[in-house]
């Protein structure tokens, strides 16, 4: 991030009704104009947590993030340039049950909309640019997507620094401290089910995610370095069960195994191998990759990957 831009994060946020698509808008109380939901980074925050938090904010909606669908880019009257990520966004019946939006000071209204209407009430062309962009995934047929989150560990103690075995290495006071940054953004992305390499390191980085969730955490040796610098891991096995789950959910591992981890999300997923597998797994710590897949055919390949690394 540059100090002269602004940036901010939002999401086009979409449901079927009665078998037809439609996505929100929010009218805005100060600029009288129909834009999509989304707001400027906090202190902080990493971008998608900004995304979830701000779409929660305009509209009561609790959501979490799927595919990443742009970036827009423009200028304000100041001259600074404003930078917008976006992300689809499903709105489920209960979330939308559970609103309790009002209008006010800032939203004057929310409106659903089918895709072809929104296109002609949007104010501006870049929230079109990012509708067109959903609009490919619709087109695709890969519009509800599920993700398989690979996070490295936070920051250990260095091996010169611990004088127990590797796997009872704890994290530094940097790590613990990452840990709890990355808890928001890992929310924003609905993760739900927790896999761990037992290494304290894994364990104690995906920790305070598992107490904001009140879930436990699944330890498996087959995503562990020490099976790994053994020939006995097995991410295959644990990558099998999470695409036939179809579900949200985090791995935490280490930096060789992640590697292992991103490959077999591909070959499960009928995807072609190409050097984005390198980048998506090289991950520093605490540093995590959002792999999108289809709910309805996990095996039509990846959907997306984003990479996320933390501010701490």
């Amino acid at each position: 991030m540059t100090e002269t831009a602004v940036y901010a994060a939002g999401g086009v946020v979409w449901r079927i009704v009665d078998e037809k698509l439609h996505v929100l808008l929010i009218h805005r109380t100060k600029y009288r104009d129909v834009t999509l939901p989304k707001g400027k980074v906090d202190p902080g925050e990493m971008l998608a947590e900004t995304a979830a938090r701000e779409i929660f904010e305009e509209t009561g909606i609790r959501v979490s993030l799927g595919v990443p669908v742009g970036v827009s880019r423009y200028r304000l009257p100041s001259k600074r340039q404003k930078i917008v990520h976006y992300w689809a966004a499903e709105a489920t019946d209960a979330a939308i049950r559970a609103s309790a939006f009002v209008p006010n000071k800032e939203i004057a209204a929310i409106e659903w909309v089918t895709p072809k209407k929104a296109i002609a009430r949007l104010s501006y062309p870049v929230d079109v640019e990012i509708l067109e962009t959903f609009m490919h995934l619709v087109d695709e047929g890969v519009l509800r997507t599920f993700p398989l989150i690979a996070l490295r560990h936070a920051k250990a103690l260095g091996r010169d620094e611990w004088e127990g075995k590797d796997a009872a290495r704890p994290l530094a006071p940097r790590g613990r401290r990452q840990a709890n940054s990355i808890v928001g953004p890992l929310l924003a992305f609905g993760a739900r089910k927790l896999i761990s390499s037992p290494a304290t390191r894994c364990v104690k980085t995906i920790a305070p995610l598992s107490a904001a969730l009140g879930r436990k955490i699944d330890k498996s040796t087959l995503i562990s370095q020490d099976a790994w610098e053994d020939g006995a891991s097995d991410a295959r096995t644990v990558i099998g069960q999470r695409v036939r789950a179809r579900k949200p959910a985090v791995l935490c591992s280490h930096g060789p195994v992640l590697p292992e981890i991103l490959t077999e999300i591909a070959l499960a997923t009928g995807t072609l191998r190409g050097s984005y597998l390198g980048s998506a797994s090289a991950l520093e710590p605490a540093a995590f990759s959002v792999v999108h897949l289809s709910v309805d055919n996990p095996g039509s390949g990846i959907v997306a990957i984003e990479t996320h690394a933390p501010k701490i």
